[in-house]
């Protein structure tokens, strides 16, 4: 394998902006249709960018994925989440048997689920149906200290772009990511506080359903680890090393993967978006390949949402995660791929298109 900072830099160096001339197509297209030019809203601009993505006037949706990415993180020691650690490879074996919001959801649109294990606390070597790629078993307390170090963090995303790698050369070509992970809204919260450089209060939710209190000292918490590791918003890695998560690392990866691979990929909810503003902080031309797939109710989604500049494509007060929000988000990406590429043209319908 490459010299991981090499490798991602290579990656980075790979990932163009889409072609406005395809998108320019898509648009052209689009008024030859059989419908008021505009009258599909939002499902054309989605469409008009899968087909820049792809490269093609008449863009296709044949094969799901999503990865859902697990890891642990050592601040729920300081008492951040109204579940203990233990639920993360409880959860992760729950995915495994299909009993899952996800896998429901994955079952209903044909979207395949594969669970990794990026970090979890917990040997789970003997899960056969996992993707193993444990870098760190669980991360550090980054109340006291950094989350990880910046190899692991290097390791981390080189996984992440092994995984889109991996689904390029399986066909697919829609990959979503979600996540599981007791107490990643916090490294989410303090994450998209740095990239932000606002205070944790206004980014801070109530992530597994914590009090008033609790929230007051997951605040804090998250303030106290910005002050003691001053991670840099300006280096992605660097944010991750100090106050991320290896789920984050990964997904991060996936997203520069992805966009690498010219394939289009969507964000869950707050979490996951929280990876993919790290991926454009690495190669802000990752962009162009991504999707958000929901508006989360976690109070800090919607100023990372504003941060990226990528409008998410549905809003129904979820805050689950799993990737659950990317699911949904796929059955509307397809549709508006087959509304583009299936419907009749006003030529080929015999239908006059002026007044």
């Amino acid at each position: 394998m490459d010299n991981p900072t090499s490798l991602i830099a290579q990656i980075c160096r790979q990932i163009e902006p889409i072609d406005q001339a395809w998108l320019n197509g898509a648009r052209e297209r689009q008024l030859t249709l059989t419908k008021p030019p505009g009258s599909l809203g939002r499902l054309e601009e989605i469409a008009n960018r899968l087909a820049a993505i792809q490269r093609t006037a008449t863009p296709v949706v044949t094969k799901k994925r999503i990865y859902v990415v697990a890891g642990d993180h050592g601040v729920t020691i300081e008492s951040v989440s109204a579940y203990p650690r233990e639920v993360t490879p409880q959860m992760v074996d729950n995915f495994l048997r299909g009993g899952a919001a996800i896998n429901v959801l994955g079952r209903a649109g044909g979207i395949e689920v594969r669970v990794v294990d990026a970090g979890v606390d917990a040997d789970l070597s003997d899960r056969a149906e996992l993707i193993h790629a444990k870098v760190v078993r669980g991360t550090a307390n980054f109340a006291i200290g950094p989350a990880m170090t910046r190899e692991a963090v290097e390791a981390c995303l080189v996984k992440g772009i092994e995984l889109a790698q991996a689904a390029a050369s399986d066909g697919i070509n829609l990959l979503g990511i979600g996540e599981m992970g007791i107490g990643n809204t916090t490294a989410a919260s303090a994450i998209t506080a740095v990239l932000l450089k606002c205070d944790p209060e206004i980014v801070t939710g109530r992530g597994t359903g914590i009090d008033d209190a609790g929230l007051a000292h997951k605040i804090e918490v998250i303030r106290r680890a910005i002050e003691i590791n001053k991670p840099d918003p300006d280096d992605a890695l660097d944010v991750l090393a100090k106050v991320g998560g290896a789920e984050i690392g990964v997904m991060t990866g996936i997203v520069l993967g992805a966009a690498a691979n010219h394939s289009p990929v969507i964000a869950d909810g707050f979490i996951s978006t929280t990876a993919a503003a790290l991926a454009l902080t690495l190669q802000p031309n990752a962009r162009d390949y991504l999707f958000n797939g929901h508006r989360s109710a976690e109070r800090g989604h919607a100023a990372l949402i504003d941060f990226i500049g990528e409008q998410p494509v549905l809003d129904l007060s979820m805050r689950l995660g799993e990737g659950t929000g990317a699911a949904l988000a796929m059955h509307v990406i397809e549709a508006a791929a087959k509304l583009l590429s299936e419907m009749a043209t006003f030529a080929d319908a015999g239908v006059s298109n002026k007044e």
